[in-house]
């Protein structure tokens, strides 16, 4: 532990931002964008400052790749999981099964987290220019470029290992994933559909655990996966709300920014509502019962409170929806799946 000099506001390397450190014997730790003179975790400003070498690092990493974000695509990734494993030969019964859904979880982790850096490391000077993004990580020379590279080649590394070791119709597709996640990167260069691009690249993770247990491909994976896809695009129209402003100024395409704000969030309700459909058909494919049905009721008032929150005068909700409502949804979305399989409640249809 080093005693602290200041506390204060000074401004990082490579970037204009403002920000608060905690100004050790030996320099400058920067912390986060903050009001007061109160530094976020892990950078603690009070009679003493703090630091943990490891923790620190380890959270940047995670604020890098928005690692908390993981709950919108892993809990429908696992609902396949949960169909999928009981048409499989071992079924739950064997430790090798278990052994699998670790590595679809690892595989899922892995490949999310590659995908997030790359994005961060060709949207740094965007991030840069943005007010609401210039204190990202490595714009704000939190974490170095080649760092940064580094992390994303280890993390796509572990992928492809362990995809290798699934079975082979999962090594033969892991270059599909790939080439879809890094991508949708620079689809906001030159298509305002940008956000479906992206609701595909993550929609294939329920498509990917279930090629990776059944070694094939079936409508109902299928369903699960476009509903997926159109789910995460709704959402990620929602988002981009916030900066239609600065992509119209630099040239960036989001369907915000090309028809504006008012319209977008219209398509963003259509999109959510075509996501219930295919999740629908997704239960109907199956034979859900009650619990699923009753469930999916539930999903969509939370769509219809999410779109209340969001409108052309309130996009300050942009957070409370994107984040709260959406982990609410897909953790939901997978609860339900699991008590209805557990507990089937015939719907008579």
């Amino acid at each position: 532990m080093e005693s602290v000099k200041e506390c204060s506001k000074v401004t990082a390397p490579g970037t204009a931002a403002r920000q608060w450190a905690c100004v050790l014997d030996n320099g400058p730790e920067w912390g986060p964008l903050v009001l007061d003179n109160t530094c976020k975790e892990p950078w603690v400003c009070s009679d003493v400052c703090q630091m943990s070498t490891f923790y620190t690092q380890l959270q940047l990493y995670l604020r890098m790749i928005k690692f908390a974000h993981s709950i919108f695509a892993l809990p429908l990734a696992l609902i396949a999981v949960v169909l999928a494993v009981p048409q499989s030969e071992p079924g739950y019964g064997q430790p090798g099964t278990w052994l699998l859904i670790l590595k679809i979880v690892i595989c899922m982790v892995a490949l999310r987290s590659a995908a997030m850096g790359f994005n961060r490391l060709i949207d740094a000077r965007y991030d840069a220019a943005n007010p609401r993004t210039a204190v990202r990580e490595i714009p704000a020379g939190l974490i170095p470029r080649d760092r940064a590279a580094a992390f994303v080649l280890v993390s796509l590394t572990v992928f492809i290992l362990v995809a290798l070791t699934i079975n082979r119709l999962a090594a033969i597709l892991s270059p599909v994933a790939i080439i879809a996640v890094l991508g949708y990167s620079y689809t906001k260069r030159f298509t305002w559909l940008c956000h479906f691009f992206l609701g595909l690249a993550i929609g294939l993770a329920p498509g990917a655990a279930w090629v990776a247990i059944l070694e094939r491909i079936d409508w109902l994976a299928a369903y699960w996966s476009l509903g997926l896809m159109f789910y995460i695009a709704g959402f990620d129209i929602l988002y981009s709300c916030q900066d239609w402003t600065f992509d119209r100024r630099q040239g960036l395409f989001s369907l915000p920014a090309r028809f504006g704000v008012g319209p977008a969030l219209w398509i963003a309700r259509l999109t959510h509502l075509v996501a219930l459909v295919f999740f629908t058909w997704a239960g109907l494919a199956h034979s859900a019962g009650l619990v699923f049905f009753g469930g999916l009721v539930c999903v969509a008032l939370l769509f219809v409170y999410e779109h209340w929150l969001v409108r052309p005068d309130k996009l300050d909700q942009i957070p409370l929806a994107f984040f709260n409502v959406n982990a609410i949804v897909s953790t939901l979305l997978f609860v339900v799946v699991v008590l209805d399989e557990l507990f089937r409640i015939p719907t008579g249809l």
